[in-house]
């Protein structure tokens, strides 16, 4: 078998929300790259065509849809757009999120509301759309969002987008286990510190990295994103819905543990040196 016919997703059908620039961009690429005629739905024209040019240049079919998923009517559109010209979907990836960052005892209802519209409510109707859709063709098929580690764990001074994102985690389970008997999986990632265009890299970056509790002590890049999201999407994870894939460098594993400042990061030859090992 080669290696793309793992994925199962040749001449499949996908929609990326968000799908213009970062995460949203890599996760179009790779799918495309993986067989898919991809759909890229974004608030800017401009960014929309030039990935759905990048998706036609890699052999596939790739549609530049403009909308505004967060304004009322906004995701049935996307999605009705993105099923005419495709004919269909087998894949839906949404990319849009936003935090809005003060203290909880400055923040507004109006705040609290913003960050549920951007964060979690247009996957809700966006995801029940193209369940609606994927039931009455009787396909199935495979839908992945982007959480957060922010929604895993205490997100103070952006507590509104962590709660959204807490509540996207569980809205993927929901999902999952509501549609898992027409073959529907849902599935999310929660990325941690990933290079985007809203945080490039640098090497001041590059460096803070390092002196950070991320035992791989980088950031993530958009394609780490990517993989993950295209995994989650392809036939490689058949047998995986409900699950939230943690793409954090080991942030979460690690917690607060620092091995650097107790003194016991060495080398693998410091570690290993004076090892008896029995059998």
């Amino acid at each position: 078998m080669a290696a793309l016919d793992l994925f199962g997703l040749e001449g499949k059908k996908a929609l990326v929300i968000g799908g213009g620039q970062g995460m949203g961009e890599s996760s179009a690429r790779l799918l495309a790259q993986a067989g898919c005629d991809v759909a890229i739905v974004d608030v800017e024209a401009d960014r929309s065509e030039r990935v759905a040019k990048v998706v036609r240049e890699l052999g596939r079919k790739g549609y530049a849809i403009t909308a505004n998923v967060l304004a009322d009517g906004g995701a049935e559109d996307a999605v009705a757009e993105a099923e005419r010209v495709l004919g269909g979907l087998d894949v839906m990836v949404s990319i849009v999120g936003q935090a809005l960052f003060t203290p909880l005892v400055d923040m507004s209802p109006e705040d609290w509301d913003s960050d549920q519209r951007r964060n979690l409510r247009y996957f809700f109707v966006a995801g029940k759309e193209v369940a609606k859709s994927m039931i009455a063709r009787g396909v199935g098929g495979s839908m992945v969002c982007i959480a957060s580690t922010d929604g895993l764990q205490a997100a103070p001074f952006h507590a509104s987008y962590g709660a959204a994102k807490a509540g996207l985690v569980q809205l993927v389970k929901s999902m999952a286990v509501e549609w898992a008997v027409h073959g529907i999986r849902v599935n999310s990632v929660a990325p941690g510190s990933i290079s985007t265009p809203r945080l490039p890299d640098s090497e001041n970056h590059r460096q803070a990295m390092k002196n950070s509790l991320v035992p791989m002590e980088r950031s993530g890049t958009t394609d780490d994103i990517g993989k993950a999201v295209l995994f989650l999407a392809s036939d490689m994870s058949a047998y995986t819905t409900g699950h939230t894939l943690m793409v954090d460098g080991g942030w979460m594993a690690a917690n607060l543990f620092d091995a650097r400042k107790m003194g016991i990061k060495q080398s693998t030859e410091h570690r290993l040196a004076g090892v008896v090992k029995t059998n």
